[in-house]
């Protein structure tokens, strides 16, 4: 199928009443904010909730969680040594059907670089040229993707809320509880986020991703938060607003993406906003580029 032939862009406004949307494991798993005290959720984060949505729907994924795995790889040289067999010593060969056979290849890219068997990550010349001898089964292939993803930023600044918690029963067997049985969850009580992305035709044509791909990803992002509840975000919490979708009507884009991204503003109408009705969203008329809107 042939690759998409021109450029897209294409943005996404969500909410999050009563959720963790992010937590930063180096703040105690508090939500993610910037220095200012916007919200933040990193485009690792959001990749990493495409990726789970594609393998919903039926889609082949590399880069899969642990506790997702649909084909019993335990690793991500497991998953890929078929290939690597079949392929070896063939870089170009293997990138193409890596592209083929993974969706979030051919869309993100991917930097396969996997050690020697049974081995770690070696350090110095001698390791090197031990990985570069013939036969050696040590992996370095680098694929880019066509599809970029921005980390997705609240309209205003947010408050998080912290509770603690207790247990109400013991881990191991005990006469009574210890006293180390407090914790803390965080949340943050409202916030309206927005996120930015694009695809890039000429990537594109490297790997292979197709407008079918696109469709496949735009509806993605329209049902992006569906069986991703946890203790942090559960059902309903996080809710997509609406997708805007802008098709190009050339390879390098009618617009630059910061001029197509920053056509989309929303504004908070009061100092303190609680729904999404108190925002105002303001779309800037681009001459010749109407986005879809979902």
């Amino acid at each position: 199928m042939a690759s998409i032939q021109n450029k897209i862009d294409f943005a996404v406004i969500f909410t999050v009443d009563a959720a963790n949307p992010n937590g930063d494991p180096l703040n105690g798993n508090r939500p993610r904010t910037t220095i200012n005290g916007f919200g933040e959720v990193s485009d690792v984060c959001i990749k990493r909730k495409i990726r789970n949505r594609l393998q919903d729907i039926g889609e082949k994924i590399f880069v899969q969680s642990q506790d997702r795995a649909d084909d019993g790889a335990k690793s991500l040289r497991e998953r890929a040594t078929p290939l690597l067999d079949k392929f070896k010593g063939e870089k170009d060969n293997f990138a193409t059907a890596a592209c083929k056979e993974w969706f979030d290849v051919r869309a993100f890219g991917q930097l396969f670089a996997l050690s020697e068997k049974g081995k770690g990550k070696g350090k110095g010349k001698k390791k090197e040229e031990e990985s570069n001898e013939e036969g050696s089964d040590a992996v370095s292939i680098g694929i880019r993707g066509p599809v970029s993803i921005r980390p997705a930023f609240s309209v205003s600044p947010i408050n998080i809320t912290s509770v603690q918690i207790t247990k109400s029963v013991n881990s191991e067997t005990e006469e009574r509880k210890g006293s180390d049985t407090m914790g803390m969850k965080y949340r943050i009580d409202h916030g309206v986020y927005v996120l930015f992305g694009s695809i890039s035709p000429q990537l594109a044509k490297k790997t292979g991703f197709s407008d079918s791909d696109a469709e496949i990803l735009k509806k993605t992002l329209c049902t992006l938060f569906e069986n991703d509840s946890s203790s942090a975000r559960p059902d309903g919490s996080m809710d997509i607003v609406q997708v805007y979708w802008w098709n190009h009507n050339c390879p390098s884009g009618q617009y630059s993406s910061a001029k197509v991204h920053s056509s989309l503003q929303v504004v908070s109408k009061i100092d303190n906003p609680r729904c999404v009705e108190d925002y105002n969203i303001i779309l800037t008329d681009l001459e010749k580029l109407t986005p879809e809107i979902y």
